[in-house]
């Protein structure tokens, strides 16, 4: 082995740990350092699975965030995001100063179900990846049940009431057209979006559609620019699918009771491929800075390089790679 890497290898292996049925990233030096951000993957579609583990490591070995990272599955203990009623583990929401959620279309049994909603009401920041806006289903006869991405009491359920919409469409042509991030304009000086210029952005996922205007205090930072292509060098579309230009990335908040008001940012992008793009990962670290007020500490040049190796497989249903426990997703 090159001496070289040694050094760091041996970092990266003494701050990571299995932590039950999950993964935990303890937080070096860092302005982070002291803040607990819980990331809950499971979706089938967008390999969350794999997204969320190199984003966790990243937080934590570049900005001090300690960080536990939570999987779908199976009934052997591997990694199954096919597997939508277990997510163990949840109960780290309990201490945690953020929430990430990467999760689609999830129907949870009530005890684990719990400590999602109380984390939402308890009025802490959440960051919503890709299908998020459709994290919850089914939940007939829960107390939880309004959490459903269609239900119509509680319109749109989680993600239109907390983070902003619910699923409605995809507005490009699924795995034919990709997006590029174009910055709002008038929010070039917002600092989640500092170091990012518009243009930078690129990933292969499309465009989804969302109403707008979005509802309440919604805020657009980013816009998506739907790519004729699947090349980050492709074309704008022309026509209407580019005008208007449906949002990408917002923030907004949730008002739990008067005067407790959550700090929400969501994104429609997220594929561990689209994660390849160092705009992206850099929106997303800025966003975590903010979410947990520390955006005074958001630098246009902070590290916001991958740790260890990063070979994210293609978004895709049935895709996931079989047979990994999270563990495996603790080291490069």
């Amino acid at each position: 082995m090159n001496k070289l890497l040694l050094p760091a290898l041996l970092l990266l292996a003494s701050v990571a740990r299995a932590d039950g049925p999950g993964i935990t990233f303890e937080g070096g030096d860092g302005p982070g350092k002291g803040k607990r951000v819980v990331l809950v993957s499971g979706d089938e579609e967008y390999r969350s699975e794999e997204a969320l583990p190199m984003l966790a490591k990243l937080l934590a070995t570049r900005h001090g965030f300690t960080c536990t990272v939570l999987f779908a599955l199976g009934t052997d203990g591997t990694i199954d995001p096919n597997k939508t009623d277990n997510i163990p583990g949840l109960e780290a929401l309990d201490n945690a100063d953020l929430l990430i959620l990467f999760t689609r279309m999830r129907n949870l049994p009530d005890d684990q179900m719990r400590h999602i909603v109380q984390y939402v009401e308890s009025g802490r920041p959440i960051i919503g990846m890709r299908t998020s806006t459709h994290a919850f289903k089914g939940g007939k006869g829960s107390p939880f049940a309004k959490y459903a991405f269609d239900n119509k009491d509680w319109d749109g359920g989680f993600g239109r009431q907390v983070l902003g919409e619910t699923w409605i469409s995809h507005h490009g042509d699924h795995g034919k057209q990709s997006t590029r991030g174009i910055v709002a304009p008038g929010e070039e000086g917002h600092p989640i979006l500092k170091g990012i210029q518009s243009g930078d952005i690129w990933g292969p996922t499309d465009v989804y559609g969302v109403r707008l205007p979005l509802p309440g205090d919604s805020r657009p930072l980013i816009l998506g620019e739907v790519v004729e292509d699947m090349s980050p060098t492709g074309k704008p579309l022309v026509g209407r699918k580019n005008d208007p230009m449906m949002p990408v990335a917002w923030i907004k908040t949730y008002e739990i009771s008067p005067g407790k008001a959550a700090r929400i940012f969501n994104t429609t992008m997220g594929a561990a491929t689209d994660l390849e793009s160092a705009s992206l990962r850099r929106l997303l670290v800025n966003a975590t800075y903010w979410a947990v007020g520390l955006e005074d500490k958001i630098t246009p040049t902070s590290n916001v390089e991958v740790v260890g190796d990063y070979k994210p497989t293609n978004f895709g249903f049935g895709g996931h790679v079989k047979g990994k426990k999270p563990a495996d997703y603790a080291g490069n």
